[in-house]
């Protein structure tokens, strides 16, 4: 095994060292996009492939990039539908950011003459 498998294998989201403190008061947004997401098709196990895009304006943490990305890589192997990855990326960063406010858009290379793009905006849910 390759040392960026074992570390993605291993990688726990709920660890500490993954969040830095926020140490500004004033509102900003934080633009963030990770163009190399993949996960498999529950059904066919096909590849799926999208950019996925976080923006956020944080509270009392952020995310460390690192861990956000090791993150988006743990999805690789796992057989996920684009709805529920999207959904488990922005309930996952959410819960663990608590931030003011989060945009998730995933955005899937078109599969079968069919384009899915799923976006959750916490302004409007």
């Amino acid at each position: 095994m390759k040392y960026g498998e074992k570390e993605i294998l291993e990688f726990d989201i709920n660890n500490e060292e993954n969040f830095w403190p926020n140490e500004h008061d004033k509102n900003y947004i934080i633009d963030i996009e990770l163009p190399e997401f993949m996960a498999k098709c529950p059904r066919s196990g096909y590849p799926d492939f999208a950019t996925i895009k976080i923006q956020y304006t944080p509270n009392k943490r952020v995310i460390e990039l690192k861990a956000l990305k090791i993150y988006i890589n743990s999805f690789m192997n796992r057989y996920i539908s684009h709805e529920n990855s999207a959904n488990e990326i922005f309930d996952t960063l959410f819960s663990k950011l608590e931030p003011k406010w989060l945009k998730v858009v995933a955005d899937f290379k078109p599969r079968g003459n069919v384009h899915t793009v799923i976006e959750i905006d916490s302004s409007k849910i």
